[in-house]
């Protein structure tokens, strides 16, 4: 085990399933606490949380609505009571709706917005009160950043792009402090909302370069790398990990 964490306390957004699971996972496999917000399902949140304490960490679920932003500075603070402070922060928690033009409503486009963009900067206004110089802030935008191949998805790739600008004027603002802001874009990845089987994710598998779905595993490694101390230099930057989907 690789304990290049130890020490380090974490909150990971929308961490209970999937590419959030998968997160808290690593970073507790690498000796962080972590805490860990979901909407819904809190069985579901639990049990990843029992798994990372498996691994010898502090773990906790904290409900929270990411649309909501003072359910989201709650959550934030909470952590920071209970685990000492945050040095990590993973802001994962996103929505993908997806729907012509003429058919997405405003409702829709606010929503996406509250929760894909309006929630990370509110996260990270609130952690960064509590982070020590040298923290570690990671973004799970989207490879549909860089190119969105399909009709229906313009609100879901312009909020993703919205964290690409982001992170490049958080950058200047918390360099002197050392902190790091950074996103991870991944592709297609094998999760039970965008499986790696059937008729879309076949589409999908054509534009890429290799034609298979990344697992969860895999987006959590390079954020475990960008957590870690030797991604010290790397800040203000959109890293794309998604198969050749855009090459």
């Amino acid at each position: 085990m690789n304990l290049t964490l130890q020490g380090k306390h974490a909150l990971v957004t929308g961490g209970s399933r999937g590419i959030g699971a998968a997160i808290v996972k690593r970073l507790a496999r690498e000796g962080a606490d972590v805490a860990l917000t979901y909407v819904s399902k809190p069985d579901e949140a639990e049990r990843t949380a029992e798994v990372a304490k498996a691994l010898g960490v502090r773990a906790f679920a904290v409900q929270a609505d990411s649309a909501d932003s003072q359910a989201v500075i709650t959550a934030v603070e909470r952590t920071a009571s209970e685990l000492g402070g945050i040095d990590i922060l993973v802001n994962n928690a996103g929505i993908a709706s997806m729907a012509p033009i003429d058919r997405f409503s405003l409702e829709e486009f606010d929503r996406t917005f509250a929760i894909n963009v309006r929630a990370v900067f509110v996260a990270t206004q609130a952690a960064i009160k509590h982070m020590k110089d040298g923290g570690r802030i990671i973004n799970i935008g989207s490879c549909n950043a860089e190119r969105m191949p399909f009709a229906g998805g313009a609100a879901y790739a312009m909020s993703k792009s919205a964290l690409q600008g982001l992170v490049k004027g958080l950058a200047r603002d918390l360099g002197p402090r050392g902190i790091t802001i950074n996103n991870v874009q991944p592709g297609p990845v094998d999760t039970d909302l965008n499986p790696a089987e059937g008729e879309f994710a076949e589409m999908l598998k054509k534009l890429m370069a290799l034609p298979r779905y990344s697992a969860p595993d895999e987006i959590a490694a390079m954020v475990a790398y960008l957590a870690s101390p030797e991604a010290g230099f790397v800040t203000g930057a959109s890293l794309t990990i998604d198969g050749g989907f855009t090459a």
